[in-house]
């Protein structure tokens, strides 16, 4: 186990306990908010017909749903600054669950664009954010453990929904499951009471100057070395209070934020295009579909085994560099999967790609978590979520096109290769930097540390020696008075 490291907290995190309470509530919450928009498009062939709409059209649901829940990131970050993260997490499933049972019974399309896409989305945002939040929280040294089983419940909770959702749809039609849908979402609702606020214990020999002090302290293992907050005034001041816009001078973020917008263009593509590839190649419906089975069913042991491999004390100091493989581990996939022959070669890939994608996933959170701490992680997630949104949004949609150019599903697997081996490489090259520019200020910082700790030893001698030769003048002026008849 790696030794513990420093956190701007202001206490040391249980890392067990009630902890583990909130990482199986985190667990749902965040099996909800990625998992409940793709399991959604097995009602859109129905709903299309009802509606006599195209499938661009029903397609904008989904669509608009992640996009609402990737931008809805700062409004989420602002409320669990403000709030904490239980409140926030049970309106974020009250708010789900109202959005179904009213799409349910919708009229027109625009209904389910509303109710579906916007309220629907803003809940999913206050599902994903606190929960990500608050395991930073209760963990610290058993921080990427804890991560990688809540990240779990995507896999776990897509592989459930997906044949739960077929079954809803055969005996209650669209209307019927979306009310159904609507009472099981209200789960968030339990999982958000499960995330009780944190009870600090403060020692009475901390004063005040101190707490202020060590949170002012730049933080060499979460990387925030380096980073000095210049004083804000007017109006950054007032945005501050609700979400830390400061972070755009932070060096790692910056890089993070490059990375991810580069990776997340290639990230989404190949798991939508899976199963229509296999068709494009011959492949039957079922065994098509077989495959997104075998990738989930990986991707769901993949994401906890990279936690405890983050954890380990080889991992744990360089994670920046861990999450960087797994970028361009899923890239080398992307790139590969042309190359592989027939359904098995198909088999290969969905086995690869979950462990990939897995990987990446189980980091991806961690190392923000990593480099900000967990103090300012409320802030730099909701920022990261609404600036990934647009990769997100577009990532697919541009595959798709490449697919229609060229008739031809392997060109849009070279370009999502690509793009994501762009942002592994670029992030291997820049966090190697950064790695030397931390070290560097650290010397730096010691360095100073030791001139003022001789300053201050050089200045109490020269005072002892001041205060000596005063008693010494003392003395010898006593001794020639004593003389004197």
């Amino acid at each position: 186990m790696p030794p513990s490291a420093t956190t701007n907290l202001g206490y040391t995190p249980p890392d067990g306990g009630w902890g583990w309470a909130v990482v199986f509530g985190s667990f749902i919450s965040i099996g909800f908010s990625y998992a409940f928009p793709k399991s959604l498009t097995i009602y859109f062939k129905e709903i299309q017909e009802y509606f006599s709409i195209s499938y661009s059209e029903i397609a904008w649901v989904s669509s608009i749903m992640l996009a609402t829940m990737y931008a809805g990131g700062p409004v989420s970050s602002v409320l669990v600054n403000r709030y904490g993260s239980r409140p926030v997490v049970i309106v974020g499933g009250l708010m789900v669950g109202v959005a179904m049972v009213t799409a349910s019974f919708g009229t027109t399309i625009l209904h389910l664009y509303l109710c579906v896409g916007v309220i629907g989305g803003f809940g999913l945002a206050f599902n994903l954010q606190p929960s990500l939040t608050i395991i930073g929280k209760y963990f610290l040294v058993k921080r990427p453990i804890a991560n990688g089983l809540a990240m779990a419940g995507s896999p776990v909770f897509l592989s459930t929904l997906a044949p739960l959702n077929q079954f809803l749809f055969d005996h209650f039609g669209w209307r019927g499951s979306f009310l159904i849908l609507g009472g099981v979402v209200l789960n968030c609702c339990v999982a958000g009471s499960l995330m009780r606020p944190i009870k600090i214990k403060t020692e009475p020999s901390m004063s005040k100057t101190t707490d202020e002090n060590d949170t002012e302290k730049p933080d060499v293992t979460s990387q925030t070395a380096g980073q000095d907050e210049s004083k804000q005034s007017g109006c950054a001041a007032k945005v501050n209070q609700f979400i830390d816009v400061s972070l755009f001078k932070h060096r790692g973020y910056l890089i993070y934020l490059v990375g991810n917008v580069l990776l997340f263009f290639g990230f989404f593509a190949p798991v939508v295009f899976l199963a229509p590839y296999a068709k494009h190649q011959g492949i039957d419906e079922y065994s098509a579909a077989f495959l997104l089975s075998i990738f989930a069913l990986v991707d769901m042991f993949a994401r906890p085994g990279t936690g405890l491999v983050a954890n380990t004390r080889w991992i744990r100091p360089k994670i920046q560099y861990f999450f960087s493989f797994a970028v361009t581990y899923n890239g080398l996939c992307h790139m590969m999967c042309p190359l592989l022959p027939g359904y098995s070669g198909l088999v290969v890939y969905a086995v690869i790609f979950g462990l990939a994608f897995g990987m990446v996933c189980a980091l991806l959170f961690e190392v923000l978590m990593d480099l900000v701490g967990a103090q300012r992680f409320s802030s730099a997630v909701g920022l990261a979520t609404i600036i990934e949104c647009g990769p997100v949004l577009l990532g697919p949609p541009i595959s798709g096109l490449l697919v229609d150019i060229y008739m031809d599903y392997k060109y849009m697997y070279y370009a999502c290769g690509m793009m994501m081996l762009a942002g592994g490489i670029f992030l291997f090259i820049m966090n190697y930097y950064n790695y030397r520019w931390l070290e560097r200020e650290e010397k730096q910082r010691k360095v100073e540390e030791l001139e003022i700790g001789s300053a201050k030893e050089f200045a109490a001698n020269e005072e002892d020696n001041q205060e000596e030769i005063k008693l010494t003048k003392e003395g010898e002026v006593g001794n020639s008075t004593y003389e004197e008849p």
